[in-house]
């Protein structure tokens, strides 16, 4: 099966483009929000809309949990799919919904600003931050089986007896719940406070000194990490320092629903103790 990707960050419109971009690439289905879509139907999954809150939305998304990974193999495996879009808010992230679906590295990505200009991404933006609106590349008929939150208008005039092109089926707009409560921050000290309780259960590491978080400006693109420690005499430093970057890593995405670009660790220094001795001798 190949995979298509088709990446832009959250709100810019990939959801109201998905179908266009799926027959132009000649994808037989579409991965998008936790759902299998093919056609005008949905075939497997659990959206992510349904969710509470956009953390929670995103550990749907790209498949945290096995159950939800397995039924999606299942149908993947089932429905005889040649070409698959998929989408997501990253590069990353795509290539996570892949690894937990056990599918092949993309082929081919489309970004959103190849196939959107500036003014229709700034609408797409304004639409999903002052109005919480969603799009699902389905019609509502199909989706309210799969969806509690409520519908917005229709995308579309259902009476014009203009024939619509394949690529211009019916999606619809919807406002989940968790668009109601607001935008969600993550303090740094958040993340700060999730690393030192990961370094302190390491037996390794003696102190941590120090904790940077820098965001970048469009945070899809992820963050960076850098952790100063103290760590005990006798350890193997390299075989530590990866571990504890891994460690971090997969806690604070799972934690946070956060892209960590890189985790840099610095060695101040060595400290002995008696119990860290007598597991040497």
């Amino acid at each position: 099966m190949e995979v298509v990707a088709f990446v832009g960050p959250s709100g810019t419109g990939k959801s109201h483009r998905a179908i266009g971009v799926a027959f132009d690439n000649n994808c037989d289905a579409i991965i998008d929000d936790g759902l299998l879509i093919k056609g005008t139907k949905i075939l497997a999954g659990t959206s992510a809309k349904n969710e509470d809150n956009r953390i929670q939305a995103v550990k749907r998304a790209i498949f945290t949990d096995d159950e939800h990974a397995r039924i999606m193999r299942e149908a993947l495996a089932e429905n005889n799919i040649r070409r698959l879009l998929v989408i997501g808010t990253s590069d990353n992230m795509v290539s996570k919904i892949a690894v937990r679906l056990g599918l092949n590295a993309p082929v081919k990505t489309v970004y959103i600003n190849q196939v959107a200009n500036k003014s229709e991404i700034k609408r797409a933006r304004y639409a999903r931050l002052h109005g919480g609106k969603h799009i699902v590349p389905v019609p509502s008929v199909e989706l309210k089986p799969h969806f509690t939150g409520y519908f917005a208008n229709l995308p579309y005039n259902i009476f014009s007896t203009k024939r619509r092109h394949k690529k211009d089926a019916d999606r619809s707009i919807v406002r989940p719940t968790f668009s109601f409560y607001g935008k969600l921050l993550i303090a740094d000290t958040v993340i700060e406070d999730i690393i030192k309780i990961i370094a302190g259960k390491a037996q390794s590491v003696d102190k941590v000194t120090g904790i940077r978080v820098r965001r970048r400006s469009d945070n899809s693109k992820g963050i960076v990490i850098a952790i100063e420690v103290i760590l005990c005499y006798g350890v193997q430093i390299f075989n530590i320092t990866k571990q504890l970057q891994a460690k971090i890593k997969e806690k604070v995405e799972y934690m946070t629903a956060m892209h960590v670009k890189n985790v840099n660790v610095s060695i101040r220094s060595l400290s002995i103790h008696d119990t860290v001795k007598r597991k040497i001798v």
